[in-house]
C-alpha cells in the first residue's frame, strides 16, 4: 500500500518538460509510482485534479545556518514549498564549526545564545540534532575558515602557511560530505584573503569536484571588472561557480546588464562552468554596517563604534563612502532616500524609515545620522536597499544559467519579504502575470536545475520513480502573498522525504529534514 497517492496531478517533473497528466504515488520516503493507470491503494489519496505537482523546491542561496537551531520547524520555507535550502553562502557561515567561533557577520545569520554551549564534530550533527522541517545543504564557509586559522587577527592577507592550514582544514570539511566552499569578497574577513589564498582554496574545490559559491567583490559601479576578474579565476581553476544574486546596484549602473550577461556568456562558451542565482525583487537586504567602508569594517564592534563617535573619522569615512575605491558603496550608489531601515535593537522607533527622513528626525545630514545610529547600537542592525529595475530583473531570469535564490534573511524579527514569499513571488508576478518564462522552465530553475549544479539531481530534484519524495502540489491561480501574515496562498501538500510537512495548506512540524552532504 502506497503512502500517499495525488490523482490526476498536472506533473511538472524538473527536466523543463511539458506538463503532463498522472497519478504519483510515495512509499518509504521515495516515488514509488508515475503513470495514467488508476491506483487507489493508498494511505492517504489526495484529489489533484488541475493542481500542479513539482519536486520540492530548492533554493540555492540562504543564509539558514542558525535559523534551523532557532526555528528547527523550518516553517517559512516549507510554507512557500521549499524542501531544501542551500547555506553558509557569502563566506558567512558556521563551518568548519568551532566552539568557540565569533559568529561573523550576525546582522546576516543572526545569532544564537548557546552556540559555545555546542560540541559537534560536524555539520551533520550540528542540525540534525533536533530534526529539521526541511533539508539543508550547508557551505564550508570562507570566514570561518580564516577565523579558525587567523583568529582575531584576520584582517590581513594570511601568510602561505596559513593558507597552507587554510586548505587542509577545507579539505576536512569536503572530505567529511560538505558540497562546496563560499566566500563574499565584498564581506570582511574575505575581503582580506589575496588572490593567492583564494586560488589555492579553489584548487582544494576542484580536486573533490564540489562547488564555489561566491559573492564577488562589487556589483555596482565596478560590476563588470569585478564579474570579469571572477570568471578568469573560474575559468584558470575550473571550479564550478556559482555567483550570488547576480545584479547591477545602482541606477547609474543599470546598463552594464547586458555586458555582464555577455561575459558570462563568453567565458562558458571558453569551458568556463558558471552559473548565477537570482531573487525576484528589485530590493535586497543586508546590514546596515555595509554601508561603511572596507577600512573601518576591519574593526571589532566596539572600535568601530568608537571611531564612528569621533568628528575626524567622520570626515574621512564620508569622503569613502562618496568615493569609494575598490569597494561597492551603496550609499553612494543608490542614494539615501533608497536605503531604508528594516531593523535596528537599540532604535525599534526608525522602523520603515529611510536615512533621509532618519537624518531629517535628528536635524543632521542622512550620513551623520548613520554614524550617529552606529555608534550607540548595541544589537542588530538589518536594513533594505532599491539596487536594480524591473526590466533588469527579468533580463536576468530570462538567462538560462539562472535558478532560484533567495538571499533569505532571519537575523532580525522583521525579514525581507523574500525569506518567507520568495518563489511565490517568482510563481506568481513573474511567471504566471508576467510571463517571463513557462511554468514548466520555472520549475526546473526551482529543482532540477539546482539539483544538477549540486550534484545532487540522481537523488532528489525530479519526480522520477526511485528518486526521494520531496514534493509540492499547488494551485497555480491561486498562488499568491499575505505580507501581514507571512503567510501563502495556494501551497497545499508539502512531502520532505516521504512525509508531509504540510498538508492541506496546514503546516504539521513533521521534521523529516536532514543534512544533505556527499555521502548521502
Amino acid at each position: 500500500m502506497y503512502d500517499y497517492i495525488f490523482k490526476n496531478a498536472l506533473i511538472a517533473d524538473g527536466t523543463g518538460g511539458s506538463l503532463y497528466k498522472a497519478n504519483v504515488a510515495t512509499f518509504a520516503g521515495r516515488i514509488a509510482f508515475i503513470g495514467k493507470e488508476d491506483i487507489t491503494r493508498g494511505k492517504n489519496v489526495i484529489n489533484a485534479e488541475g493542481k500542479v505537482l513539482a519536486p520540492g523546491f530548492i533554493d540555492m542561496h540562504t543564509h539558514m545556518d542558525l535559523q534551523i537551531l532557532r526555528e528547527r520547524n523550518c516553517s517559512a520555507r516549507i510554507g512557500q514549498g521549499i524542501t531544501t535550502d542551500v547555506g553558509g553562502h557569502c563566506g558567512i557561515g558556521t563551518f568548519p564549526y568551532s566552539k568557540n567561533l565569533p559568529i561573523v557577520g550576525a546582522d546576516v545569520i543572526g545569532l544564537y545564545p548557546n552556540w559555545d554551549w555546542m560540541d559537534y564534530t560536524s555539520f551533520v550533527e550540528y542540525a540534525e540534532d533536533g530534526g529539521l522541517g526541511n533539508n539543508q545543504i550547508i557551505l564550508v564557509a570562507h570566514s570561518a575558515i580564516r577565523l579558525a586559522v587567523l583568529g582575531d587577527d584576520s584582517s590581513r592577507p594570511a601568510t602561505e602557511k596559513e593558507v597552507e592550514k587554510m586548505c587542509a582544514l577545507l579539505a576536512s570539511e569536503l572530505k567529511k560530505g560538505a558540497l562546496g566552499f563560499s566566500s563574499g569578497l565584498y564581506y570582511a574577513p574575505c575581503v582580506y584573503g589575496d588572490d593567492y589564498e583564494l586560488e589555492e582554496l579553489l584548487k582544494v574545490v576542484k580536486s573533490y569536484d564540489r562547488i564555489f559559491a561566491v559573492h564577488h567583490r562589487c556589483e555596482g559601479n565596478e560590476v563588470v571588472e569585478s564579474l570579469e576578474d571572477l570568471l578568469k579565476l573560474s575559468l584558470s581553476t575550473g571550479v564550478r561557480t556559482q555567483i550570488a544574486h547576480l545584479k547591477a546596484i545602482g541606477k547609474k549602473n543599470q546598463d552594464k546588464v547586458d555586458k555582464m550577461l555577455s561575459l558570462i556568456d563568453e567565458y562558458r562558451a571558453k569551458g568556463a562552468e558558471i552559473y548565477f542565482d537570482q531573487y525576484p525583487y528589485i530590493y535586497g537586504s543586508t546590514s546596515l554596517y555595509s554601508l561603511l567602508p572596507p577600512s573601518i569594517l576591519a574593526y571589532s564592534k566596539i572600535e568601530q563604534r568608537i571611531a564612528l563617535s569621533m568628528d575626524n573619522t567622520r570626515e574621512e569615512l564620508k569622503k569613502e563612502i562618496m568615493n569609494p575605491v575598490g569597494w561597492d558603496s551603496v550609499y553612494e550608489m543608490v542614494g539615501p532616500e533608497n536605503i531604508g531601515v528594516l531593523f535596528l535593537s537599540s532604535f525599534p522607533e526608525l522602523k520603515g524609515m529611510n536615512l533621509v527622513e532618519v537624518g531629517e528626525k535628528y536635524g543632521k545630514e542622512p550620513l551623520d545620522a548613520l554614524f550617529d545610529i552606529l555608534s550607540e547600537e548595541m544589537g542588530l542592525a538589518v536594513m533594505t536597499d532599491v539596487t536594480t529595475t524591473e526590466e533588469n530583473v527579468e533580463k536576468i531570469m530570462k538567462h538560462e544559467v539562472m535558478c532560484y535564490g533567495s538571499d533569505s534573511l532571519f537575523s532580525s524579527p522583521i525579514p525581507h519579504p523574500r525569506s518567507y514569499h520568495g518563489t511565490v513571488e517568482f510563481l506568481s508576478k513573474y511567471v504566471r502575470d508576467r510571463k517571463v518564462m513557462p511554468l514548466e522552465e520555472a520549475i526546473r530553475r526551482l529543482s532540477g536545475a539546482a539539483a544538477e549544479r549540486l550534484g545532487i539531481g540522481k537523488e532528489r530534484g525530479f519526480i522520477q520513480e526511485g528518486l526521494a519524495a520531496d514534493l509540492v502540489l499547488f494551485d497555480y491561480e491561486a498562488l499568491s502573498v499575505d505580507e501581514d501574515s507571512k503567510t501563502n496562498k495556494g501551497i497545499e501538500y508539502v512531502l520532505v522525504n516521504g512525509i508531509p510537512a504540510m498538508e492541506m495548506g496546514v503546516l504539521k512540524n513533521s521534521r523529516s529534514g536532514k543534512i544533505i552532504s556527499a555521502r548521502s
